[in-house]
């Protein structure tokens, strides 16, 4: 088996920590959680959650792209929420941006998330 390949485009902001933007092996794609940052400006989208969710799922699909897969290939997700009221509105934006394909999912309440986002994340996808 091929080391695992580490994946950064420029279409999605640049990673903050000691980690990376996504890794991945010959068949699957684990990207790391996105919050809302403009990849150009590096400042946060959107006031909601909603608007933060758009910006987060557009950040997932250019990095998934970058990978050769997309969002119509998650198998996977994890979202982290500050406040569980704002459920229904994720749900929403989530939906509309991956249509009818329904990758299997967790939803986590979190006391807080980086950059002080209200949402976050993260994706595994086949290849």
């Amino acid at each position: 088996m091929k080391k695992p390949e580490r994946i950064a485009t420029d279409r999605a902001p640049a990673s903050i920590g000691p980690y990376s933007q996504a890794m991945a092996t010959e068949t699957m794609v684990f990207a790391s959680g996105q919050i809302a940052l403009d990849p150009k400006t590096g400042s946060m989208v959107g006031t909601s959650a909603a608007e933060q969710t758009d910006q987060a799922l557009e950040n997932l699909a250019a990095i998934l792209d970058a990978a050769g897969t997309g969002l119509d290939r998650v198998v996977k997700t994890t979202i982290f929420l500050v406040d569980m009221n704002d459920f229904g509105a994720v749900n929403e934006r989530y939906a509309a941006h991956f249509g009818d394909h329904r990758p299997a999912r967790a939803t986590i309440a979190v006391a807080a998330l980086p950059k002080g986002a209200l949402v976050e994340i993260e994706a595994t996808a086949v290849r």
